[in-house]
């Protein structure tokens, strides 16, 4: 009789959304690797859809350099402000990120990938698995308010964190028999589980945001420069407080219905969610975070 061998389980890697949080992925992602995990299929909600499809391109090595030496400045000139739709259209980000990294067909990506968004007209999850990497990205990013919407498939979509923050059920749907999966949120998330409050959005962060903001567009357009009391648009508040309200609930939610075999939770909440100047911070966290999981990764027997 043939001997019955069991296969090596097949590694799922879900990115979960949380803006400027998301530079975190990366530090992740060289972590496991060190170890010598390397998934077999990767999946993104939001910022993690970035990510993870940069990953699924062979192109982290270049992105993670490029990473390290933008500015707010680089940012300022990577926003195309309109008045519908979204604060930020997202197409001149879109065009660098096609200019610098390629749009590939997901069907051609070296790693299996997929990114989730939500559709406008009847709220549902969708997972994009097929055409432009670009498009998946833009529509899965498109966080209400701040990027406009997208259409793709004759469907309106905007960012999949309304519906799935961190996709672990995409992960085992393209054929995952492990999930490794990343909260950007955890630290939001377990004040929650001890404390039935609403977490405040750091008011002296948010304003140490729009200062530096302001004073960059000030030396690029002197006639936006800062004065001496600087005013906070209370939207930015609004916005920012109630994108990581959304993200924590639904978060709670979805793990607790399909948790993941292995759960990394970088500590994220000091950095705002339109700091991606910080990514060394970013990624030294994802490291750290991964370290602390070692014994989970051990006992699945995906280390020694």
């Amino acid at each position: 009789m043939p001997i019955n061998r069991r296969r090596k389980p097949r590694i799922g890697l879900a990115l979960g959304g949380g803006a400027a949080r998301g530079w975190a992925h990366v530090g992740v992602i060289r972590a496991l690797e060190e170890r010598g995990i390397h998934p077999e299929f990767v999946c993104g909600t939001s910022i993690g859809s970035l990510v993870g499809a940069i990953y699924a391109s062979g192109e982290l090595d270049r992105f993670e350099k490029w990473l390290l030496g933008i500015d707010l400045k680089l940012i300022v000139s990577l926003l195309d402000v309109r008045l519908s739709g979204g604060v930020l259209r997202g197409e001149r980000l879109m065009d660098f990120y096609r200019t610098h990294f390629g749009d590939h067909q997901i069907e051609d990506l070296k790693i299996p990938f997929g990114a989730v968004a939500t559709a406008v007209h009847n709220g549902a999850e969708v997972w994009m698995r097929n055409g432009s990497t670009t498009d998946a990205v833009r529509a899965s990013i498109a966080v209400p308010g701040m990027f406009s919407p997208i259409w793709r498939d004759d469907q309106l979509l905007v960012d999949g964190g309304l519906v799935n923050p961190v996709p672990v059920s995409l992960a085992r749907a393209m054929g995952a028999d492990l999930v490794i999966a990343v909260d950007l949120n955890s630290d939001n998330f377990n004040r929650l589980l001890h404390e039935d409050t609403v977490p405040e959005l750091p008011a002296e962060q948010a304003r140490s945001w729009v200062r530096r903001m302001q004073e960059t567009l000030g030396k690029i357009f002197p006639s936006l420069a800062p004065g001496d009391e600087p005013k906070l648009p209370s939207v930015l508040d609004i916005m920012a407080a109630s994108i990581t309200i959304m993200q924590v609930r639904i978060t709670r939610s979805r793990l607790a219905g399909d948790p993941p075999d292995v759960l990394i939770s970088p500590q994220m909440s000091h950095v705002g969610l339109m700091e991606f100047h910080r990514a060394k911070d970013g990624i030294e966290e994802g490291r750290r975070a991964v370290a602390l999981v070692d014994p989970n990764l051990r006992a699945l027997g995906l280390i020694p």
